[in-house]
C-alpha cells in the first residue's frame, strides 16, 4: 500500500518528522518515506499571524486540493473534504472538547455536531474520504472527560469510527516510561477499516468461532503492544461494555470508565489498565540542554528568583500578604503557600498548595511541557546552565529537542515569500502543543511493516 498521509490539527508537522524519522534539519532534503499529500493548520487565536502553518510552509512546502487550491491555512470547517487528495493514513493532534450532541439520530451518518468542536471535522474526513488507517493523538483526560459523564467523550469518538467500518485500539503511553525526556502523558488513537488486510486478519485471529482472545492484542499482538511492551494482562481482567447504536443516546446516557488501554470492535469495548514493561536507556533533561553559550535574555536575575533565603520553599500568608514584589518571584511562585480566600457564596476558607521543585534536575525526565512554557508559570521549566551553573529558563532548542524535534526546527517561518524568524515565546508555545516526535518514529515502524503487508 503506498505511504500517503493526510495530516490535520499539523501544528509544526510533529507527525511528518516522525513518520520520516526526521532528526536534523538536514535530513529534511531527503526524500520522504511517507508522502504528505495535504495537510491542515489553522490557529483562530491568532488573528494577524499564523505562525504554526507558516513554520510548517518554510520547512516542508504547501499542498494544494484538488481544485489547485491552497486550503492548508483554512478553518478546517470551512474545508471541503471532497477535494482533499486521496490518502490512506490519517494523522492529526486534535484539541480535547465537549463532545454531546443535541441529535437522536440512529447514526452518525449525516450528524451536525457543535461549531468549533473540531471532532466533527474529523468524522467528516472518515465519512468522505474513508482512508484505511488512522492514528491520532490527544491528551489522557479524553478517557475521562467529561466530569459529569465519565467517558462519555471518547464514547462519541468510538462511535463515530464504529459507524465508518473501523476496529480502533488506543493507549495512554508516557513518554518518559519508554526512555524518553519528557513526562508527556498522551492517549494514542489507532484505527483501521475491517476489510483491510490488517483489519481481516485481526477478525480472523483474535474473533473468530466466538473465541475472542483481546488480552493476546493488548498484550504482545496489537499495534501499540507491538510498539510499547506493556506487562501481560489476563483475559479476566479485561473490562467490557457495549456502545449504544443510537450515537444520541451516547450522548445523553453513556459513561464508562476507560482504562489506559483498550480496543473496540462492532460496538464492543474492551479495556485494561496496564503497566509498561521498559528496560531500556533513560533520555534525561540534562541529555538534551544546550552545552554552549547561552544569550542573557534567558538568565533570571537574583531578585526575580528569591524574595528570601533560597532555602525557603513556602509562604504563610494567613495574617498578611506579602509585598507585591516578593510575590513576582520564582521562589514564590513554585513554593508552598497559604493565603485566605473568599467563595462566591461568602464563604471565607485557607487556600493552600503545596511547592514544586525550583531547579528542574538534570538527571530525571523533563517535565510535562506546557504552552505557557517561558512565562511567569509554576509549570515553566527553570534549569541551572551546564556552561555557567547560573539560573535560566529553558531555550527554544531545549524545548524542541525536549519533544523530539530537530533543533531549530521552529526559527524560520515563510509570510508570504518572505523568511522571518518566530519570537521566542511563540516557538516555546508551539512545544508546548506538540506531541513528543519520538514516539510516532517508533509507531512508524510497525505502521510500516502493516502498509507493506496491505
Amino acid at each position: 500500500m503506498e505511504k500517503t498521509v493526510c495530516e490535520l490539527f499539523a501544528g509544526v508537522g510533529g507527525f511528518r518528522c516522525g513518520l520520516n524519522h526526521i532528526n536534523s534539519l538536514d535530513n529534511k532534503i531527503e526524500e520522504e518515506k511517507w508522502k504528505t499529500v495535504w495537510f491542515s493548520q489553522w490557529e483562530p487565536a491568532e488573528k494577524n499571524t499564523q505562525y504554526a502553518h507558516d513554520c510548517y510552509v518554510y520547512r516542508f512546502g504547501t499542498n494544494l486540493d484538488l481544485e489547485g487550491n491552497d486550503t492548508t491555512n483554512w478553518n478546517i470547517e470551512e474545508v471541503d473534504k471532497a477535494v482533499i487528495p486521496d490518502f490512506n493514513l490519517l494523522v492529526g493532534g486534535f484539541p480535547c472538547q465537549d463532545y454531546s450532541v443535541a441529535s437522536s439520530l440512529a447514526t452518525s451518518k449525516g450528524l451536525e455536531g457543535k461549531k468549533g468542536i473540531l471532532w466533527w471535522s474529523i468524522r467528516d474526513v472518515l465519512e468522505e474520504k474513508k482512508p484505511p488507517f488512522v492514528l491520532l493523538e490527544n491528551v489522557d483526560r479524553l478517557l475521562k472527560s467529561p466530569a459529569s459523564q465519565r467517558g462519555r467523550d471518547f464514547g462519541m469518538i468510538l462511535a463515530c469510527f464504529r459507524d465508518e467500518g473501523y476496529i480502533v485500539e488506543w493507549r495512554v503511553i508516557n513518554a518518559a516510561e519508554y526512555g524518553y525526556q519528557q513526562r508527556r502523558r498522551r492517549t494514542f488513537i489507532f484505527a483501521y477499516k475491517k476489510d483491510t488486510k490488517y483489519g481481516k486478519k485481526v477478525i480472523e485471529d483474535y474473533f473468530s468461532n466466538n473465541d475472542v482472545k483481546v488480552a493476546d492484542i493488548l498484550n504482545h499482538d496489537g499495534f501499540f503492544a507491538t510498539t510499547f511492551p506493556i506487562v501481560p494482562v489476563t483475559e479476566k481482567s479485561v473490562k467490557t461494555t457495549e456502545i449504544p447504536l443510537n450515537i444520541g443516546t451516547v450522548s445523553e446516557n453513556f459513561k464508562f470508565n476507560f482504562e489506559n488501554c483498550g480496543l473496540m470492535k462492532d460496538s464492543i469495548i474492551y479495556t485494561a489498565k496496564t503497566t509498561p514493561d521498559y528496560s531500556g536507556r533513560q533520555i534525561t533533561l540534562g541529555d538534551v540542554m544546550d552545552e554552549g553559550p547561552v544569550s542573557e535574555e534567558f538568565f533570571i536575575s537574583q531578585e526575580r528568583l528569591y524574595y528570601t533565603s533560597p532555602e525557603v520553599d513556602h509562604s504563610d500568608e494567613t495574617f498578611e500578604r506579602l509585598p507585591q514584589s516578593s510575590r513576582q518571584t520564582w521562589q514564590y511562585l513554585k513554593g508552598a503557600k497559604k493565603l485566605p480566600r473568599k467563595a462566591k457564596s461568602g464563604h471565607e476558607y485557607i487556600f493552600s498548595e503545596g511547592p514544586v521543585a525550583m531547579i528542574d534536575a538534570y538527571d530525571k525526565p523533563a517535565r510535562t511541557m506546557l504552552t505557557s512554557e517561558g512565562s511567569f508559570s509554576r509549570t515553566t521549566h527553570i534549569v541551572r546552565d551546564k556552561m555557567t551553573g547560573r539560573i535560566r529558563l529553558i531555550t527554544p532548542t531545549e524545548a524542541e529537542r525536549i519533544q523530539g524535534f530537530p533543533t531549530d526546527h521552529t526559527k524560520y517561518c515563510l509570510v508570504e515569500g518572505e523568511v522571518i524568524e518566530m519570537p521566542t515565546k511563540k516557538r516555546l508555545f508551539m512545544m508546548g502543543n506538540a506531541l513528543v516526535v519520538d514516539l510516532i518514529k517508533d509507531m512508524e515502524k510497525t505502521l510500516s511493516d502493516i502498509f507493506d503487508r496491505e
